[in-house]
């Protein structure tokens, strides 16, 4: 499961890494970055299939066009590679409705006697990345529109598998064009998703202050030691 993320770099970093642009309403409405504890039901600037030149503010917890209410977005923050292609509720947005995740790193917690200590894990230098995401519109009750998103998972790579036993799909940047790409089948798309490299990730312990969502400034990404957690 992956649900705690960081996005802290600019507009202008973020514009330039995916080659996209913000709405101005979105920013005045939601000012999404700097975000150093992105959680659950946080709106997030999202790249979609269908609209590949502009960021959108999407809710994080997939919410289904069937759903009755938002909360069932709770428990929709993930969808596991594995059964994408299977589950009612995301396979149809596997064909029409994928998206790029922005984020420059992930919080995964390392149980270690009865504590569990939060690990951030990164990109070696620091730069921003993607994750392979789906995306929902919903419209409620009310007939208010929400925009949503998930963030795929899979199965870790060697670094992470010491600290948790899923991790999300980040993309490289040629997986990137074909996540958002109409040339591959839904099966190829999902077939290409495969762990990071991990020489190109580290892992380090922070501070538990990231366990409550209230806290988010730059503390969150210090470390708690000097040493990095590494496969050597």
């Amino acid at each position: 499961m992956c649900g705690r993320s960081s996005l802290t770099k600019t507009e202008k970093e973020l514009e330039e890494r995916f080659n996209a642009t913000f709405y101005s309403e979105d920013l005045e409405r939601y000012n999404p970055i700097p975000n150093f504890n992105v959680a659950p039901s946080h709106m997030m600037p999202i790249i979609t299939q269908s609209d590949k030149t502009h960021f959108q503010a999407m809710r994080w917890g997939f919410i289904p066009f069937w759903a009755k209410d938002v909360k069932i977005g709770y428990k929709m923050i993930n969808a596991r590679v594995e059964t994408v292609l299977e589950k009612n509720t995301f396979k149809k947005a596997v064909s029409n409705k994928r998206c790029l995740v922005p984020a420059d790193g992930f919080y995964e917690w390392k149980r270690q006697g009865k504590i569990k200590q939060p690990f951030r894990i990164q990109k070696k230098d620091g730069s921003l990345f993607s994750y392979a995401g789906l995306w929902s519109k919903w419209i409620s009750p009310q007939g208010e529109t929400i925009y949503s998103f998930t963030v795929i998972t899979q199965p870790p790579n060697k670094l992470v598998e010491d600290i948790h036993d899923r991790m999300p799909a980040i993309l490289t940047e040629e997986q990137e064009e074909l996540w958002l790409s109409e040339d591959l089948s839904p099966e190829d798309l999902v077939g290409m998703i495969a762990p990071y490299p991990d020489e190109l990730l580290i892992a380090y312990p922070v501070s538990d202050k990231v366990n409550n969502v209230r806290n988010n400034d730059k503390s969150l990404l210090e470390r708690k030691n000097d040493e990095p957690l590494t496969l050597f």
